[in-house]
């Protein structure tokens, strides 16, 4: 392996962490995470209709009309995972959110391995494969359980509530258009040091069963984020074997986007009937590192397509799973891209030890 493939797949699985952060702020100023999702995989799409344009690519979607049907579908796993990251980031943080995605990577790639899924070749199950399994699962329960927030931190103010000698003019006006799955708001006046209990929205007092809704919430927050890790190398499996129908990388990579653009402007159409409209007016406010989530998603898909031929899936997915780990640690340990601070304690990071550790018994044995 080239030495200079090390720190660039590091840098490009670290980029995944700030693509779910530069999301979040989209999805805020929105008031749509679907919205956002929406946004970022059309940022994306054109990204890479531009790159296969300037390679002279773009014949190759002549030969889509004789693609067997199920190799289109790649593109659904990308509008799971965007969405799945804007909701769950700001609620789980950083860590505790990756952790999980990758959970559900290894899991998932265990199973199309395992049964031969989706034209996977198949192979057999193996005790190092069961023990990287086990490793990852305790290690992402270690990472979920041991989340402790920063006690000296300070809450967001949710929008449109205006808190004690606060302003008026601050908050939100009545009636202003939320989202039922909207993130907590991340004002750009919020301290980067905010508590970790900021996301779960408070109960109302005297709200009977309320702890018990935030039990129920959380868990479907965590099988959420398993979901969204899960649908990347089922994603990826499904694209593989569209590469092979059209050999053309990037022209896979854009087919992808696009239906993933598709598929969540059509699930926010539907949307749009019972719930307000996504806000565009906001979208000026949002930082410059906030619309990096399309350009990331291409330069992530295509670093992995050019990547895996030259040094193989296993080193790939360990590397970019091990970059992600460490930037989703750095930005919840510090409270970095305005997301909640949550310290790193010494089980999240025995946690962090043990699924990577998993991750390297299922990759490289």
């Amino acid at each position: 392996m080239q030495a200079w493939v090390v720190p660039l797949l590091l840098v490009v699985g670290g980029l995944l962490t700030v693509q779910a952060a530069a999301n979040v702020q989209l999805s805020t100023a929105m008031r749509s995470p679907l919205g956002a999702s929406t946004l970022q995989l059309a940022l994306a799409a054109v990204l890479l209709l531009v790159a296969a344009a300037a390679v002279g690519g773009l014949g190759a979607f002549g030969m889509v009309p004789g693609v067997t049907g199920w190799h289109l579908l790649g593109g659904l796993g990308s509008a799971v995972y965007v969405t799945a990251g804007i909701v769950a980031f700001p609620r789980l943080g950083a860590l505790v959110t990756v952790g999980l995605f990758i959970t559900g990577q290894m899991l998932a790639s265990l199973l199309l391995d395992t049964l031969g899924l989706l034209e996977v070749t198949a192979e057999p199950l193996r005790l190092a494969a069961v023990l990287g399994v086990l490793a990852v699962l305790a290690g992402a329960a270690l990472i979920t359980r041991a989340q402790v927030p920063d006690t000296a931190a300070t809450a967001p103010t949710p929008v449109g509530v205006a808190t004690k000698g606060a302003s008026p003019a601050n908050a939100a006006p009545a009636g202003a258009p939320t989202e039922e799955l909207s993130p907590p708001a991340v004002s750009p006046a919020t301290p980067a040091a905010v508590s970790a209990t900021s996301a779960p929205r408070p109960a109302v007092s005297g709200q009977p069963g309320a702890p018990a809704q935030r039990v129920v919430g959380r868990r479907l927050l965590v099988a959420f984020a398993i979901l969204g890790g899960a649908v990347l190398p089922v994603q990826g499996a499904i694209n593989a074997q569209l590469r092979l129908d059209l050999g053309a990388p990037l022209v896979v990579a854009a087919l992808s986007f696009l239906l993933a653009t598709a598929a969540t402007a059509g699930v926010l159409a539907l949307r749009l009937t019972r719930a307000p409209r996504p806000q565009l007016t906001p979208l000026a406010t949002v930082p410059w590192w906030g619309w990096l989530g399309g350009p990331v998603g291409a330069v992530y898909v295509t670093a992995v397509f050019l990547l895996i031929p030259l040094i193989g899936v296993a080193p790939t997915v360990a590397l970019t799973v091990a970059g992600q780990q460490l930037v989703s640690a750095a930005v919840d340990h510090f409270g970095l891209l305005r997301l909640p601070r949550r310290r790193i304690t010494r089980p999240r990071q025995l946690g962090v030890a043990t699924l990577l550790a998993g991750v390297a018994l299922l990759q490289f044995t």
